[in-house]
């Protein structure tokens, strides 16, 4: 839940109690550690092959620095 949605780890630790399930906000941060980065490789790579179907997929930057001359500018 913490990779999907925008949760602190003591939010995360609320809902696990609420299920019955007793942990530390400090094991949740150890997991997310550990797993965190699987987690969200798996959901980018899910989210690019879904997008992969349509006939005009196409990449949509909001943000870019480029190198012009040797300066960075910001777009």
């Amino acid at each position: 839940m913490y990779v999907r949605f925008p949760l602190n780890l003591r939010n995360v630790e609320d809902l696990l109690a609420k299920r019955g399930i007793d942990i530390c906000h400090e094991t949740v941060r150890h997991w997310w550690n550990r797993f965190g980065p699987l987690f969200a490789a798996d959901v980018r790579r899910q989210r690019a092959n879904r997008m992969k179907g349509f006939r005009q997929w196409k990449w949509h930057l909001d943000e870019v620095y480029v190198k012009i001359i040797g300066e960075m500018h910001y777009l």
